[in-house]
């Protein structure tokens, strides 16, 4: 009997690597491979023409004490944009799952639709939508609003002045992240709950929807809840395509750039690949950091 039970637990360990096959092969040429090029990158000098030649740290040096747009401009601009965006687009993104969760399954999934539909539109979106809304002209809708209630005598340019780039770019990425990958995560650790627990609640005591949220929606959805997080933190510090699409690459004073910008300006733009993988080693690390700073907030000890 413990034979067999060998067996089949071998048997089964087998099937379940293969099941696991196409995902780790993926990751390691898509994600692994990647990694390790750029973090070998970050030490040469390429120009994506010519061979690598080795620069030991130099890369590294030059960004923390010569880049002066890096460290005046970039990393302040993208932990403000990750600061507000990322938290502020995981908080919405709850509030409206659980409101969503509340409604009838017919008008939950037009209403979930229409709040993912940002995600899938993307850049269009963006494009079209937003450069309509802050034209720089009078036919731009927050002009017209603007001028027709008095607040100001003649247009602005919004996509222009640095003065209001950021926090343009700021309320698009919130606007952007409420409905995405996270949200739809959220909506269904609240739709998979235990009706039961909130039964057993209202039997202790639980007088009210926002302490069932407190008490029990919120404690039962942790690994949901992690996801989400995660997915937040990284949307946040991996953006860059909102400030392109609005301007252009680097933006009007770099006052919206970010480091993901940065990273194309230099390996896409000025074709100094080595610096540019720099970067975004260094981007990797953040996202690293505060990535598990979310493990150590919703794991389940």
């Amino acid at each position: 009997m413990r034979k067999k039970t060998s067996i089949s637990r071998r048997e089964n360990n087998i099937n379940g690597y293969f099941f696991l096959a196409p995902y780790f092969l993926l990751f390691f040429i898509f994600i692994f491979i990647p990694v390790i090029i750029a973090i070998g990158l970050s030490f040469t000098n390429f120009n994506a023409i010519q061979f690598p030649t080795f620069k030991g740290f130099l890369n590294y040096i030059n960004l923390i004490t010569k880049d002066e747009i890096f460290m005046q401009k970039v990393l302040p601009n993208t932990v403000t944009y990750a600061i507000i965006v990322g938290p502020g687009g995981y908080i919405l993104s709850f509030l409206l799952a659980w409101a969503l969760a509340q409604l009838p399954k017919y008008l939950r999934t037009i209403f979930a639709l229409i709040l993912y539909s940002p995600t899938m539109t993307g850049g269009v979106a963006m494009t079209v939508l937003w450069k309509i809304m802050f034209s720089g002209d009078q036919t731009g809708y927050i002009n017209s609003w603007l001028m027709n209630i008095g607040i100001i005598n003649e247009p602005i340019i919004w996509l222009v002045n640095t003065d209001y780039l950021l926090p343009i770019v700021i309320i698009i990425g919130l606007w952007s992240s409420i409905g995405g990958i996270g949200f739809l995560a959220i909506l269904a650790g609240i739709l998979n709950s235990d009706e039961s627990l909130y039964e057993a609640a209202a039997i202790d005591g639980i007088k009210n929807r926002f302490q069932e949220m407190i008490y029990i929606t919120i404690p039962n959805m942790k690994p949901q809840m992690l996801f989400a997080a995660v997915m937040s933190i990284v949307g946040a510090f991996q953006a860059g395509l909102i400030s392109t699409q609005l301007t252009t690459n680097p933006t009007p004073g770099y006052a919206a750039q970010l480091i993901v910008n940065h990273i194309e300006d230099y390996g896409f733009i000025r074709y100094e690949m080595g610096y540019a993988a720099a970067v975004s080693v260094v981007l990797l690390g953040i996202i690293y950091i505060f990535s598990n700073i979310s493990k150590k907030l919703f794991s389940e000890d």
